[in-house]
């Protein structure tokens, strides 16, 4: 399978944008491990229409005017990463999740540790948010662009939900809130 990339230069560093023929493959970081994620670019295409589009649509989030990603997207990973990844898109803009929510949104509610390792594999950070996942005590967790870029993403998206009229309040730098059965930021 070929491969087209690009760069896109963001708050948060350097992303390298992949694009297969069917969607958009991967968004690495910086200083990524390359044994994290195992698609690798091909040539560099500045002019390829979809990463053209991802890069539009990455300007638009970072500047408070986007809060879900459209464009398609075309995961490499295995059948379980993939229901992870997918479980990711569906948590809403602003909001966060635990490894143990994750599983259960997936049917497999002992699973926390296995969606843990699924998440620190996503390909598409920020597309599929990973960054939204915590631990269960509100800890800032693992993230393969560092706990400085998670922060910054979760703080970004507070900030445009309190442009917005919404906000919820963090505990301190390290510890988010996280939604609880009935909360209605759990939905």
């Amino acid at each position: 399978m070929t491969f087209a990339f690009d760069i896109f230069r963001s708050p948060v560093g350097d992303l390298t944008m992949i694009a297969s023929g069917k969607g958009l493959a991967a968004l690495l970081w910086e200083n990524d491990d390359p044994l994290r994620v195992r698609v690798r670019p091909g040539a560099k295409t500045p002019d390829h229409p979809l990463l053209q589009e991802t890069s539009r649509q990455l300007r638009a989030y970072f500047s408070g005017r986007l809060t879900r990603f459209d464009i398609p997207l075309d995961f490499q990973g295995t059948d379980f990463q993939k229901q992870v990844w997918a479980a990711l898109l569906r948590i809403p803009f602003g909001q966060l999740r635990s490894y143990g929510q994750v599983a259960a949104d997936i049917g497999h509610p002992s699973a926390s540790r296995a969606v843990g390792a699924a998440n620190g594999r996503n390909p598409l950070s920020i597309i599929a948010p990973c960054h939204r996942v915590i631990g269960s005590a509100g800890a800032l967790t693992g993230f393969a662009g560092g706990l400085e870029a998670k922060r910054y993403l979760l703080d970004h998206e507070q900030s445009v939900l309190r442009t917005g009229g919404e906000w919820r309040t963090q505990v301190d730098s390290n510890h988010w809130p996280l939604p609880s059965e009935g909360n209605a930021l759990s939905s």
